[in-house]
């Protein structure tokens, strides 16, 4: 592909060229909707990476496309084991969500207190549902840095939760 000095010039044509391909490669792989959604997705990752995207061209998008499909698929697994899990539970009485107000208030609290690296690494890992070496590609460590840090993390909120507590049962 030639290159022009303008790099949205170039990426159009590059998009113009591949994305029927890519297209066509999600719609094999999925139903038209989430083909179409990987494919947007897959092409704001080339644009991010388009150094690297238009010099691969389309063997990268290809390697890029399933990567989000299994990470669409990871999710809806995620989801549909979340509904199961949901649907196993009775609501809560009352007075349990009482009690779940409150706690989330803690632990709300608790992560306040915390520095922002602590609060990333546990959110990454608890609410992202990334395991340890996604958090540590997205923080921009090692796997077994990430693993100290989720650690140390942890501690750092468990001894907050335990401040909390304390002081709430002097209150009482």
């Amino acid at each position: 592909m030639s290159r022009s000095s303008d790099p949205e010039v170039t990426f159009a044509a590059f998009y113009r060229q591949h994305y029927p391909a890519v297209l066509a490669y999600a719609r094999r792989r999925a139903v038209e909707h989430v083909a179409r959604d990987v494919t947007a997705e897959v092409f704001t990752t080339a644009w991010r990476r388009r150094d690297i995207a238009e010099q691969r061209g389309l063997p990268w998008l290809y390697a890029t496309a399933a990567l989000v499909l299994r990470n669409h698929q990871r999710s809806e697994r995620r989801a549909a084991a979340a509904a199961d899990r949901l649907s196993e539970h009775p609501p809560p009485a009352p007075d349990d969500h009482a009690t779940d107000h409150a706690a989330r208030d803690s632990v709300r609290r608790a992560l306040a207190q915390l520095s922002d690296a602590d609060r990333e690494v546990l959110a990454l890992i608890a609410w992202e549902e990334l395991d340890v070496p996604a958090a540590a590609r997205v923080m921009g460590c090692s796997t077994p840095t990430a693993h100290v840090r989720l650690h140390r993390a942890r501690k750092r909120l468990r001894a907050a939760l335990e401040q909390i507590e304390s002081h709430e049962q002097e209150e009482d």
